[in-house]
Formats: C-alpha cells, structure tokens, sequence
C-alpha cells in the first residue's frame, strides 16, 4: 500500500499534523493508499511556496519554449506508464479498466497538447488587428500569466480532470496549489512525483490533499492567490463565487448538468438506443455532461424504452479491473446511498421504476458500492429526478409531443452544460441543436470531447471555458500597450526595451 505525502515547495512532506487518512477501493472496500490529512496551514504553505516561485523563480520569466520541454517530458511519462496509472486510477475512483485506460491515454496526449502550447506564450507583443495604430500611438497586447491559481478537482475523472487544470496554467506561465478530491487523491499525488522527476522547478506546482470544506476555503480566500479554477457542484461552486468574491479573484466554474438527450422521431434506433445508455450510464452515471434526461417522442416511447430496458437488465457488473465489466461500483458508500435516495424520491413522486433502483448484491458485489442500472418513465419535468443531478446510473425518461416541446423541455432547466440530438436528418439536428442552451451538443454521439475545443457550460453549469484557445485564454491577463510615436522616433532605444520586455 502506498505511502502518499503532500508536495510543498519541490518537497515531499506530511502534513502539519501529521494525521493521514485511507483511500478506499470502492470495488471491495479495502484501503489502497495512505494520504495525508492536510488543514488550512498546509494549504497556506503551498500557496506562500507557489507566490514565491511567481514572483521570484525563473518559471513565469521562462520562454515558452523551455516551458514547453519540461512540460512535453512530463506527458512522455504520463504515456509510457498508461498501463500503471490506468490500474491505479481503477483501484482509486472504480471505474472499469476500459474507462480507466481511455483516461490515461487522453491524459498523456492532451498534457502533451498544453506543451505544445506553451511555446505561443512568451510574453511578447501582439498587434491589434485593424488597430496598429491610434493616433500618434503604437497599440500591442501582451497575455501575462496571471499567478498564483489555486485549483479544486472532483473525484469522478481526478487523472484528466488534474491535467485539465495543471495543463493550461503552466503552459502559460502560472504557478499552481492543486486540490483533488478526498475520494480519489491517488492519480494527483502521482503527477506530484512526475513533475519532481522532470525538474519542474520548486513551488510551481504544488498538491495536496485534505478536507475540502476547509482547505477549499483557504484556497479560495487566501489574499495571495489570484485565480480559482474549481470543477464540481453548482452548490459547491456557488460557495466559491462568493468567497472568492471578498478579493475580486477571477474564477472558472465548472459545475453540474443534467443533460437533455433528445431522440426526434426519424432516428436510427440501433444507433440511439445504445447510444443513450453510453450517454447516461457511463462510468456509472458519475458524468457531469450525461444525458441523464432522455426525451422520446411519444408514438416511440413505449419500444425504444422496451429495447433499452432489456440491454440495460444484460449490462456485466463486477470488477473494474475485469475488461468484460461494463458497470463498475459508484465511488463510495456515500454516494452509493445517495443515489439510492434519488430512486426513493423518484418513486414518491409517481415516476415508474422500469429496471434497477437497487444495490446490486451477490458473490463480489457484496462488498462494494454497486448500484443496478435504474431507468425509469412518466417522469415530468417537474420531478427532483429530473431537475437535480443524482450523480449515478439513473436515467429519468420524459415525453414530448413535438419538437418544439421537445426542445422547450430541454431548456427548461438551471443547468446548461451539455445536450444531444440522435437523427438521421443532420440538417435538422443541427437546427435543433441551435437552439438547446447548452455548451455542448452531441448528434448521433456523446461524451467526446477535444483539448482543441472549447468546453464549458451556460446558466448554473459554470463560468468560463476548458481547453481550446479560450481554456488558455482562462489563465491569462491582457496588458494593453501604448507606444507614443514622437518617443519613439526621439528614443529609439526605449520602444526596444519596452518591446523587449513584453
């Protein structure tokens, strides 16, 4: 069992305390790591090492090509031990073997995109178009790193959603307090050890772990920090608006969904139909973006229900490391009860419980945190099943009479993260996909996701954006620069040095 430790200031430390806690395999309950038990000081010391390495270390001064190298040797670690961390990221979080290693390998190729990326960021001036000059003024922009960020990831993908967040602040020059999940600290301690062994320098990035109640708080409302960049609940990200508000810090949200998956009436079944359950039951529902409300037309309600309630009644559950697995356990004993809560509330409010709405139990499954797969139907946009996200393999179905209703159903909702449209007239999906308030919308496909594409939500669903030129964009500040001509004709040697520094 591994023996885990903060890492503070290029250094592997305990925490202050010294108490440490166990993670625990949802699959079987045993513990697989010892983490330490981080507090408020520990948080402190992290972002006082991560201030001193911004303000004083070679990383933001670096060209963005050395940045770059260090960067891209990290993700050549991250590619040749896939096999490890998928294993490790299994045992952590429960997600089968099959989930695990598209994690590990995306990890490593969308690390190794922010390296690449990191040679734009250099400091230098650029013009802006169709406004080289204003007046007797020369006019630049200069994208400046933006300090000290401190960095809250949830316990449902901690390997990607670590390089989600690690990736575009170092590539643009930032230093970092990373906070994974108490759940799942594993993989982000992992990364800890890569960046020590390829020469990161000290206090640029630094991990810990802890509660998240008040390490979180910390972070959040520490004066030296000066970006939060936190994925999880709306609930959770809600709190950390509002805290960090006391110092005006900029902060990117990304929060809850609960994704409308619209099947319009000339659909392939045999696509959408197994599409729908990829949408919904993947990793076990614990998806921020799924397509946890399915919306069928009403003359196709009754058969593809039909045709999805006998595949889901089939799906393999058992160990995540057994690649036959489909469905793994949900993350905890919590969550497990959590979820099973949402089912007792779906049946209470007159929702029909079509398959599941159990723990599944027998052999194995005896001692982890399984859940059957639930579906259910006459569900209405009114219930808590619709309208709350449960975070676990539970589908509510709902149905429409028309498109528009279809539509108007989707929309009607706090959250706006993600949507989906199965249809064999593209044309028409593209329409209707117009007009979802979503941030991202699937046709005939769900869940995937490009580093070059920006990702983020509308409404509750957050603030900002991941990935693409806009998820770089997060971590920067915009320096206005004006030159005045007659200076520069007078004193050449001072427009260099102004240009020169950037």
């Amino acid at each position: 069992m591994e023996d885990y430790k903060l890492y503070i200031d290029g250094k592997f430390e305990n925490a202050e305390s010294g108490d440490t806690y166990k993670s625990i395999n949802p699959y079987n309950g045993e513990a697989i790591a010892t983490i330490p038990q981080g507090s408020a000081r520990d948080a402190d010391r992290a972002i006082r090492a991560a201030r001193k390495a911004f303000d004083e270390g070679p990383w933001p001064r670096m060209a963005g090509e050395e940045r770059s190298a260090l960067i891209g040797k990290a993700a050549g670690l991250l590619k040749e031990r896939m096999k490890d961390y998928a294993r490790l990221e299994s045992l952590d979080s429960g997600g089968t073997i099959n989930k695990t290693g598209a994690d590990a390998f995306l990890a490593a190729r969308q690390l190794a995109f922010f390296a690449e990326q990191a040679k734009r960021f250099n400091g230098e001036p650029e013009e802006i178009p169709g406004l080289q000059r204003e007046g007797r003024s020369f006019n630049y922009v200069i994208r400046e790193p933006m300090g000290v960020c401190a960095q809250i990831i949830p316990w449902n993908f901690p390997y990607m959603m670590a390089i989600w967040k690690l990736g575009p602040a170092l590539a643009t020059g930032n230093t970092v307090v990373l906070k994974p999940a108490s759940l799942t600290p594993v993989m982000a301690l992992e990364l800890a050890r890569v960046c020590d062994e390829v020469g990161i320098p000290p206090g640029v990035v630094n991990i810990i772990t802890g509660p998240g109640g008040e390490m979180g708080a910390a972070m959040t409302e520490h004066p030296l920090v000066d970006k939060v960049a936190f994925t999880g609940s709306t609930e959770v990200g809600r709190d950390i608006m509002a805290k960090a508000a006391g110092t005006l810090k900029k902060v990117t949200l990304e929060c809850g969904g609960k994704g409308a998956n619209i099947v319009l009436d000339d659909a392939d079944w045999d696509v959408a139909v197994d599409g729908s359950i990829w949408a919904s039951f993947y990793h076990q529902g614990q998806v921020c973006e799924s397509g946890t409300r399915l919306m069928l037309s009403a003359k196709d309600h009754d058969g593809f229900v039909e045709q999805m309630v006998d595949k889901l009644n089939a799906m393999k559950m058992g160990d995540p490391l057994d690649k036959e697995t489909q469905l793994g356990p949900v993350v905890s004993e919590g969550q497990m009860k959590s979820v099973l809560d949402y089912v007792a509330i779906g049946k209470g409010e007159g929702a029909k419980l079509m398959c599941g709405g159990a723990r599944a139990t027998g052999g194995d499954l005896d001692k982890g945190c399984f859940v059957r797969p639930t579906l259910f139907t006459g569900v209405t946009n009114d219930m808590r099943i619709a309208r709350e996200e449960i975070f676990g393999p539970v589908l509510a179905v709902l149905k429409y009479g028309s498109e528009d209703e279809a539509v108007a159903l989707a929309n009607d909702s706090i959250y706006g993260l993600s949507g989906g449209v199965w249809s064999r007239n593209i044309d028409r999906a593209r329409k209707v996909a117009g007009r979802l308030r979503t941030g991202t919308v699937w046709i005939n496909e769900w869940h995937m996701l490009s580093e070059r594409a920006p990702f983020g939500g509308y409404k509750q669903s957050g603030v900002g954006r991941e990935f693409g030129d806009e998820g770089l964009g997060e971590y920067c500040e915009l320096k206005t620069l004006y030159i005045d001509d007659a200076k520069t004709r007078e004193n050449k040697p001072w427009y260099d040095m102004v240009v020169a520094r950037g």
